[in-house]
């Protein structure tokens, strides 16, 4: 079956429940579960608190959910969204092993352009992941295991139609099981954005229609999709692994009105406005979700300050789209339980365990006990002490990279006043540092920092002028060669196949990719034993 075609949305993740027609109402006492988070500036957790079951359901409900927001995460459920493409007749064009002369000097031509040419390439070119035969990762109808994650698809108007979901960046394979909620090392999705807005214009829609055999309604998609696109803004990332959604969405309002709604207009298209991200870096690692229960705010600086992040990523990522703001607003309030579930299962989202992923390299547990009281000492002022991390979420300048978090003052305050943000108590604020992050599952996060500039815990535990300023990163698919075990993070010696793509290569001296920063204070003699504490967490 074809990729695109086997991926449909299950339409219970869709129709709000008769008592809550503003979303998920589990227990159907006619009151919307999500009035139990409390998305204010103001939240706090007490000490030994998360927000695993951010929505406060009952145990069996809470799995199911989970489940629910996980086929979501697999999809890309935004019906109105501006940039979608025909599955079927896009499955055609790209067919794998396809005979059709047309279609061959196609892919000839897609692969010199794009890097892809088939199904199977463009899987593999955007760096999914596949769908795992042990259950582990719920299945969307029509999806089999081996199936890629992030290829999502949706139900429209238009008939069948696919984009990059939330697994795109989300979920990786890691010696050789599946983690979702890891950022994905090996992601393209704002490059392949990108690379769209330039490629797929060249595509006249009759040669479309001939080469795919689209039907009158595909192509009717596909000349929407083609329209929308010059209202995508963005830039390549400066490595593999990282993603440029800040530059995406400043890029992207700055095609569109100065207006309440961010309007899409000819004459916007035609005169973007100059932004600093235009030139300036703001690359990042795409966020772990486990971490977020522990927090009362969001993003890698903490600059979202109210409101649900889940629904922020849903509109941050359609204005990246090219998507029509109020058709978002109204699909946002006609499809309430796809944000609740979602939200569900991204908070219920466990981290990763050594033991389950190398239990070939047990912990050396005296080490580790060892290495706990250093953390208490050096660390947990900061990253928190075990299940007392919780508390109002905080900025702290350490040093480190800045473009990042300044690259938020581009575009803050065109999101701040859009309606869609007010009306959703979405509040954006300029941070001078970086949230600490909680430590759950530090030791799959490798290469660390928010930017991914230091290869190991131990090089990240050394003095920056210590640290490596060049080193290449890669696949984790083989703790032998692809894996630093000792240190926890990128190995010295990269395997050669690693060394065939220089936007492997990390090369801390670029904008943007600086090392510098989180000095400590941490004996040199104690640094093992705090990495083996650390891979406990």
């Amino acid at each position: 079956m074809p990729y695109l075609t086997s991926f449909v949305l299950l339409s219970a993740c869709v129709e709000p429940d008769a008592g809550c027609v503003a979303g998920l109402d589990a227990d159907a006492d006619g009151v919307c579960d999500r009035q139990a988070a409390d998305w204010s500036a103001s939240a706090q957790l007490a000490p030994g608190e998360d927000r695993h079951n951010i929505y406060d359901l009952d145990e069996d409900a809470l799995a199911e959910v989970t489940a629910e927001g996980l086929v979501i995460a697999g999809a890309w459920p935004v019906e109105i969204s501006g940039v979608m493409l025909p599955s079927e007749s896009f499955s055609r064009l790209l067919e794998p092993g396809t005979t059709d002369p047309g279609r061959e000097d196609f892919q000839t031509l897609a692969r010199s352009a794009l890097g892809f040419g088939d199904m199977e390439e463009m899987a593999d070119w955007l760096g999914l992941a596949r769908y795992p035969a042990d259950g582990s990762v719920p299945l969307p109808e029509g999806v089999v295991a081996g199936d890629p994650m992030g290829m999502g698809a949706v139900q429209t108007e238009w008939g069948p139609a696919f984009s990059v979901s939330c697994h795109a960046c989300h979920a990786t394979e890691m010696f050789g099981k599946v983690v979702v909620g890891l950022t994905n090392r090996r992601t393209r999705a704002n490059e392949y954005f990108q690379l769209a807005s330039t490629f797929f214009p060249l595509l006249t829609p009759e040669m479309y229609q001939d080469l795919s055999g689209a039907t009158a309604e595909e192509l009717a998609l596909f000349e929407r999709a083609q329209a929308r696109l010059p209202a995508v803004g963005g830039t390549l990332p400066l490595v593999h692994g990282l993603d440029t959604s800040l530059a995406q969405v400043s890029l992207s309002l700055a095609r569109r009105e100065a207006d309440a709604w961010s309007s899409l207009s000819p004459a916007a298209l035609a005169a973007p406005r100059a932004r600093a991200l235009d030139d300036a870096p703001a690359d990042s690692k795409p966020a772990v979700w486990w971490t977020l229960r522990h927090k009362t705010r969001w993003l890698s600086d903490g600059s979202v300050v109210s409101g649900n992040p889940i629904f922020t990523n849903f509109l941050w990522n359609e204005v990246g789209r090219g998507t029509d703001l109020h058709d978002l607003d109204t699909w946002l309030q006609d499809n309430g339980r796809t944000v609740d579930a979602l939200t569900v299962a991204v908070f219920n989202t466990p981290s990763p365990r050594w033991a389950d992923h190398l239990p070939g390299l047990p912990i050396d547990d005296a080490a580790a006990a060892r290495g706990a009281t250093v953390y208490a000492t050096h660390c947990a002022s900061c990253h928190g002490l075990g299940a007392d991390y919780s508390r109002r979420t905080e900025v702290v300048d350490v040093g480190t990279d800045a473009w990042r978090a300044e690259g938020m003052a581009d575009f803050a305050d065109d999101l701040n006043g859009l309606v869609i943000s007010q009306d959703n108590g979405t509040v954006v604020e300029v941070q001078a540092g970086y949230v600490p992050p909680p430590l759950d599952g530090i030791w799959a996060r490798f290469p660390y920092l928010h930017n991914g500039s230091v290869p190991t815990l131990c090089d990240l535990l050394r003095q920056p002028e210590d640290r490596p300023t060049t080193f290449v990163v890669g696949p984790p698919d083989d703790p032998d060669t692809d894996f630093d075990a000792a240190c926890v993070g990128i190995p010295t010696v990269p395997p050669d196949a690693w060394l065939d793509d220089p936007q492997n290569v990390v090369d801390t001296t670029r904008p943007g990719l600086g090392n510098q920063g989180h000095v400590t204070a941490v004996p040199e003699g104690d640094v093992a034993d705090l990495v083996e504490f650390l891979k406990t967490l």
